[in-house]
C-alpha cells in the first residue's frame, strides 16, 4: 500500500507481542509515519506488566504509547450479549477473540480522531480473521481512516524471520523460536495456535494451558457446586455474592478452571477461506454459556426458544467474520434483547473433570408446570383432549398419503 502523507499519523493496535512489536519500527521505515500505539486492557495475563509495554513501544519508537482499560464496557457491551445470544461460532468457539476486535477498533478510531490521525493499522496476517474484523469494524465506524496491515506486505514470510528482523533491531518480544506459539487472550480466556499445533494430529502437551488444568490429573478436585444468578439474560451473582458482570467472569475463571472446564481443540472454518487448527480454553465463560441455556429451557416459550436456536447460529458467525457493527447484527441484537426479559433466575452448576453440567434450575418466570407435566396422581393434563389434537395435527399428512396411496 502507498502511504502518501509526510510524517502523517498512524495509530498502531499494540499488544506488545512479536508482530505489533515489529509494526512499530516497520511502519516507521516504510511509511514514513509517526507511530502512536494503543494497547487495549481486555483482561489479559501478560507476561509484562501494562508499564512495561507501554514503556516498551516507547523505546521501540512510537512517538505515543497508550494503555486503555475497557473492562467495565467489555463486559457490559460484549460480553452480556454473547451470553444472551449463547455466542459459539460451529456451536463450539465462545468467540473470545472475535468479541474483542470490534471493542478495540471502536477505541482506536476514538483515538485516531483525537490526535488527527489518517490511518489506524494492525499486526494481523494476511489469511486470519482479525485482519476482517479489524477493518470492517473501522470501515463502520469511520469510513475515511485508512487502514494499514504491514504484516501483510512485509517480506517477512515467517515467524522465524520476524524473530530475527526483532534481533536485528534490538526489539524485545516475548516469543522465541523455543517457544513459538501464538497466543491472543483476554478475560475470556486464551487462543493458542503455531508451531506444533499447526499438525492437527499432534496432542496439545501441558505446557500450553495456564487458566484450566489438567481434568484427568491424579489430584483433581472433587465434584463442586455452583450457583449462578440472572437478572434479565446477564449473569449477576456467584453463589449468592453480587458482582459486576467482568468480576463475574474472573471469578468463574478461578472456579472452572482448576476443573478442566472449557479447554476445546477444534479445527474451524476460517472467514478467509482455509481451515485452522485452534485450541482454546474458556473455563469461565463455557460455564456461564452452560448456565444461561440451561435458564432458557425454563423461561422461554417453544417457539421463541426455537427460533432463537436458529439465530444464535447467525449472531455468531456474523461476529466471528466481523460484522459486529452491521444491520443484520444490530437487529439480531435487539431480537435477543427481546427474548430475554424474562431470562431471571438461578442454575445450579456441577463442575467436574472438564464437564460442566446444569443440575437445578428455578425462576419466577418458570413456564415449567409441575402439574402438567407430571405423571403421578396429580397429574392435571387433559389427556382426552389430546385424540382431537392428533386428529387435526395429523390431518395434512392423512390427506396426503391417501392421495399417494391412489396413484
Amino acid at each position: 500500500m502507498s502511504v502518501t502523507d509526510t510524517k502523517g499519523i498512524c495509530i498502531l493496535a499494540y499488544s506488545g507481542g512479536l508482530d505489533t512489536s515489529v509494526c512499530i519500527q516497520w511502519i516507521a521505515e516504510n511509511y514514513n509515519l509517526e507511530v502512536i500505539a494503543c494497547a487495549i486492557d481486555l483482561g489479559q495475563d501478560h507476561d509484562e506488566s501494562l508499564d512495561d509495554i507501554r514503556d516498551k513501544a516507547l523505546k521501540i519508537g512510537a512517538s505515543a504509547s497508550i494503555v486503555l482499560d475497557v473492562h467495565d464496557e467489555f463486559a457490559s457491551d460484549y460480553l452480556a450479549p454473547a451470553i444472551a445470544a449463547n455466542g459459539r461460532y460451529e456451536n463450539k468457539y465462545p468467540l473470545l477473540s472475535a468479541l474483542s476486535r470490534p471493542l478495540i477498533s471502536k477505541r482506536l478510531v476514538e483515538l485516531a480522531r483525537q490526535r488527527g490521525a489518517s490511518y489506524i493499522a494492525h499486526g494481523c496476517t494476511g489469511k486470519g480473521n482479525d485482519q476482517v474484523r479489524f477493518e470492517t469494524s473501522i470501515a463502520a465506524l469511520d469510513p475515511s481512516i485508512t487502514v494499514l496491515g504491514p504484516v501483510r506486505e512485509w517480506e517477512l514470510t515467517s515467524r522465524e524471520a520476524e524473530m530475527d528482523y526483532a534481533t536485528a533491531h534490538g526489539i524485545a518480544v516475548p516469543t522465541t523460536k523455543a517457544s513459538p506459539y501464538s497466543v491472543d487472550d483476554n478475560v475470556v480466556g486464551r487462543a493458542i495456535e503455531c508451531g506444533r499445533l499447526e499438525d492437527p494430529n499432534n496432542e496439545p502437551g501441558e505446557d500450553i494451558y495456564t487458566i484450566t488444568q489438567d481434568p484427568t490429573r491424579a489430584d483433581a478436585p472433587n465434584p463442586e457446586y455452583v450457583t449462578i444468578g440472572f437478572e434479565a439474560g446477564v449473569p449477576v451473582s456467584v453463589n449468592g455474592e453480587a458482582l459486576p458482570l467482568y468480576d463475574l467472569v474472573v471469578k468463574m475463571n478461578e472456579l472452572a478452571g482448576p476443573h478442566g472446564v472449557g479447554r476445546l481443540d477444534m479445527v474451524e472454518n476460517r472467514l478467509i477461506g482455509v481451515k485452522s487448527r485452534e485450541i482454546y480454553e474458556t473455563p469461565g465463560m463455557t460455564a456461564l454459556i452452560a448456565a444461561h441455556i440451561s435458564l432458557e429451557e425454563l423461561c422461554l416459550e417453544r417457539e421463541l426458544a426455537h427460533l432463537k436456536l436458529n439465530l444464535e447460529h447467525k449472531w455468531s458467525e456474523l461476529v466471528y467474520f466481523g460484522m459486529w457493527f452491521s444491520p443484520l447484527k444490530q437487529a439480531l441484537d435487539a431480537f435477543i434483547a427481546a427474548s430475554q426479559a424474562y431470562v431471571t433466575g438461578e442454575v445450579r452448576l456441577k463442575l467436574y473433570r472438564g464437564s460442566v453440567v446444569a443440575v437445578g434450575r428455578t425462576s419466577p418466570y418458570s413456564l415449567y408446570d409441575h402439574g402438567l407435566a407430571t405423571y403421578d396422581a396429580s397429574d392435571q393434563f387433559n389427556h382426552q383432549a389430546a385424540q382431537g389434537f392428533m386428529e387435526l395435527y395429523g390431518l395434512p399428512i392423512k390427506v396426503w398419503s391417501e392421495s399417494q396411496w391412489q396413484k
